[in-house]
């Protein structure tokens, strides 16, 4: 007797929400620790920074500025915001400046390395948290689709905007360092594999296995999340 297929779970959209939220909140709580380490942010934080400290603006006001510009570009693109694109704009910004303000600066080099370490991880965690809720993609994110969208290989519109941004962020001043390279390198496959196991889908959770796929991210998704 063949033993019936277990159905995923229904979730209903509180429980989406939920996972929305919780992952924009800990997104800002990863960037704010990659902060305080010192030792290097991805390409987008770093403009950001760059652009705060020339500023003298708060980083988490830039980025809530940076990202409500790229959402205002989605409109000669014909994209469409979710609530998880106008929630990112706004909550993962206040995130970062609640989180500084409770972080310390680490003095020693062991935990500049631990606090990158943890930073990068639960980067991975919360992204594939709220992408997983599939309540909208992050502005970034959108842009980069829209662009592709027009006949361009999103490959090459994703590398030309992180290229740009980090080049851009590093001569205003933003850190680049071995933290840099390690969210690059690493922020892709860490995403992929915790992906399936967070994502709801159609109101119902998928059950990981290890043939599973990468569950509705971004396409060609290397860690950029916004």
């Amino acid at each position: 007797m063949a033993i019936a297929e277990r159905k995923p779970r229904a979730v209903g959209l509180g429980r989406r929400l939920l996972a929305l939220y919780l992952g924009l909140v800990l997104f800002g709580v990863s960037i704010a620790l990659l902060v305080v380490s010192g030792l290097g942010l991805d390409s987008w934080d770093v403009f950001h920074q760059g652009v705060a400290q020339r500023t003298g603006v708060g980083l988490g006001s830039i980025v809530i500025l940076v990202g409500a510009i790229v959402l205002a570009l989605w409109i000669p693109l014909r994209e469409r915001p979710g609530i998880g694109t106008v929630s990112n704009v706004i909550l993962v910004g206040l995130a970062i400046d609640g989180a500084l303000v409770f972080l310390p600066e680490p003095s020693a080099l062991a935990l500049q390395v631990l606090f990158m370490v943890a930073g990068i991880v639960l980067n991975a965690v919360a992204t594939a948290l709220y992408i997983g809720a599939g309540l909208g993609p992050g502005p970034r994110d959108g842009l980069m689709t829209g662009l592709a969208k027009r006949g361009h290989s999103i490959r090459l519109v994703r590398t030309s905007i992180e290229v740009v941004v980090l080049a851009a962020g590093w001569l205003l001043g933003g850190t680049v360092g071995i933290g840099t390279v390690l969210y690059a390198i690493s922020i892709g496959p860490l995403v992929h594999y915790l992906l399936p196991r967070l994502t709801i889908v159609g109101g119902s959770r998928s059950e990981p296995s290890e043939n599973a796929p990468c569950a509705s991210p971004p396409p060609d998704f290397a860690g950029e999340r916004r």
